[in-house]
């Protein structure tokens, strides 16, 4: 079995990026699981196709991309992504699309594969601050999950797919003042939970979760 896990590239004016910073030093083996990463430029359209020719390539099982959303306190298991790309601010490489869709020919939404509930479980038993997110937002990060989905939907039927979100490193904080933080130590456990919860459960669980609001 193979996990393909992706993280991007520093953006919006940080130095580092805590997804790929975590992801790069993920075990390379997770039980039987080959674990293979690969970094993704933060980049419309561009992020896609180095998802894909890594897909193409590693013809992995598993495919888990990551990527930073600072401010949020802990890990957030996205279920959907949706088909807008609206940037607030520019790509790496300076693209602002302001409400296009992802794929002209996409449904309006995708969900993740991933057993997100069982592994929320997995997480919360390890002390790991984590949460179901119903929004990826609509940067380069739903960008991804939304173009994983639509591969997976359209053909690569046999892979499981998602996307987590991870928290500012500490040393991502020091100006930022109240800003919430996780250890690159927890990040890495907390992705490596991820995909061994993954492997081990071909179908989720019943948790009850949600938002009210």
């Amino acid at each position: 079995m193979k996990a393909l896990v992706t993280g991007f590239e520093p953006f919006g004016g940080e130095a580092i990026n805590p997804a790929f910073e975590a992801v790069n030093v993920m075990k390379d083996e997770i039980g039987s699981c080959q674990v293979v990463k690969q970094e993704l430029p933060t980049v419309f359209n561009q992020s896609l196709e180095v998802l894909e020719e890594a897909i193409e390539k590693e013809q992995p099982d598993i495919v888990i991309c990551v990527g930073q959303a600072g401010g949020r306190f802990g890990l957030s298991l996205e279920r959907v992504g949706i088909n807008l790309n609206e940037a607030r601010i520019p790509d790496n490489a300076g693209q602002q699309p302001m409400g296009e869709p992802i794929k002209e020919d996409g449904e309006n939404a995708y969900f993740s594969n991933l057993p997100n509930k069982a592994i929320l479980k997995e997480l919360t038993e390890n002390n790991i601050p984590a949460s179901l997110s119903y929004t990826a937002g609509t940067y380069v990060c739903n960008h991804v999950l939304y173009g994983l989905m639509y591969m997976i939907q359209k053909k690569y039927t046999h892979i499981r797919g998602g996307f987590i979100h991870v928290p500012f490193l500490p040393e991502q904080t020091l100006m930022k003042r109240n800003t919430p933080f996780m250890s690159l130590d927890m990040i890495v456990k907390g992705l490596e939970i991820a995909v061994k919860i993954t492997i081990d459960n071909k179908e989720d669980i019943i948790l009850p979760v949600g938002e009210t609001h």
